[in-house]
């Protein structure tokens, strides 16, 4: 079985990699989609934010990282895969995702959404969170891994190291 794995991934942090992880070890393929939504302000261009997951996601030999634009179910019949996978961080999390998955529901009647919890270790951790003591010097190590903490320092500093 096939499974979808959309996001914007903005950087991809651990608990995006834990979410492929658990996904990997439980399906046959998974596709990890980046969302190219124009009307978003990206800190990372689509080109690199497919470069850095791959990177991050190269000793799976089941995931591929593929990007979209448009509708999710239109992506997910394109790939021939009805099964979309979620990640849970809190609540609030489950209350934009369940209406998602109505609306994709109502939209393409085959398409199915399935939710993993956060592990709790990651269930506070978000891109937006990243970047933001990313921009204020924090210590990022211990969300992402070195190759995004280097490419987000980059992208802050304008280009320098």
């Amino acid at each position: 079985m096939n499974v979808i794995y959309p996001g914007s991934f903005d950087p991809v942090t651990y608990g995006h990699i834990d979410i492929i992880d658990r996904c990997a070890k439980q399906f046959d393929r998974v596709i990890v989609s980046v969302l190219n939504n124009t009307a978003k302000n990206y800190m990372f261009t689509i080109e690199e934010r497919m470069d850095l997951l791959k990177k991050v996601l190269d000793k799976y030999e089941n995931v591929e990282v593929d990007s979209f634009n448009g509708l999710l179910v239109d992506y997910a019949n394109k790939k021939n895969c009805p099964l979309i996978v979620r990640g849970l961080r809190a609540v609030s999390d489950f209350e934009y995702e369940m209406q998602m998955a109505h609306v994709n529901k109502k939209l393409q009647e085959n398409i199915e959404t399935i939710y993993l919890v956060s592990r709790e270790k990651f269930s506070y951790l978000s891109s937006s969170i990243v970047k933001e003591v990313a921009m204020y010097g924090g210590d990022i190590s211990c969300f992402v891994p070195k190759e995004v903490e280097k490419a987000l320092i980059e992208k802050i500093n304008g280009g320098e190291k």
